[in-house]
């Protein structure tokens, strides 16, 4: 058992002062997944990794009582809560400068990790929306993948899964997500 999973597991006993010493734990690792998502940001990003980190670590160890299942467990949320993040503040960008108008997007040249505009992060958010009530775990792999950057063998550790089958994976949600955001886009 790893000793973030132990202080985990001590934090969900009560333990006042475990969060104080989890921190020191995943800060860097946190800090290495929001540093490689912001770098593939496009231009003009006012929103700095360290900053990203913080927001996700008040939303994923907060107020509330939770229960970890472990180091994978604690790693998705921390991807799920970065993701949100993002998401809330491409909603509101999108709602002040743009009106609420659409683009075009072409899912085809959808990779993780690429510059990715408010519209089209919108769009793949939406149909993830949908896709969660068809297949929650693959839905999982798609945020770890394209929210949080990680690779097909960091995402096939946290899930659980061997790195083949996470590649499979990944390829039917590409393209399960591919076909309905250009359902949603046909007029």
């Amino acid at each position: 058992m790893s000793e973030v999973t132990v202080i985990l597991n001590q934090m969900v006993g009560g333990d006042a002062q475990a969060a104080e010493r989890l921190l020191p734990l995943v800060y860097e690792e946190l800090r290495r997944l929001a540093t490689y998502k912001m770098a593939h940001e496009l231009p003009g990003q006012t929103l700095q990794p360290t900053a990203l980190v913080h927001e996700a670590w008040l939303r994923v160890v907060g107020h509330e009582e939770k229960a970890w299942n472990g180091r994978p467990h604690f790693f998705g949320a921390a991807a799920e809560a970065m993701r949100r993040i993002l998401i809330e503040k491409a909603r509101r960008k999108h709602a002040q400068r743009h009106g609420g108008g659409q683009q075009r997007l072409d899912v085809e040249e959808l990779e993780i990790a690429a510059s990715v505009p408010d519209d089209e992060l919108l769009a793949v958010n939406d149909a993830l929306e949908q896709f969660v009530a068809l297949d929650p775990q693959k839905a999982e792999l798609v945020k770890l993948r394209y929210f949080a950057g990680l690779t097909i063998e960091e995402t096939a550790e946290i899930l659980g899964i061997s790195a083949p089958t996470a590649k499979r994976w990944w390829a039917y949600a590409r393209a399960w997500l591919h076909k309905e955001i250009a359902d949603q886009k046909a007029p």
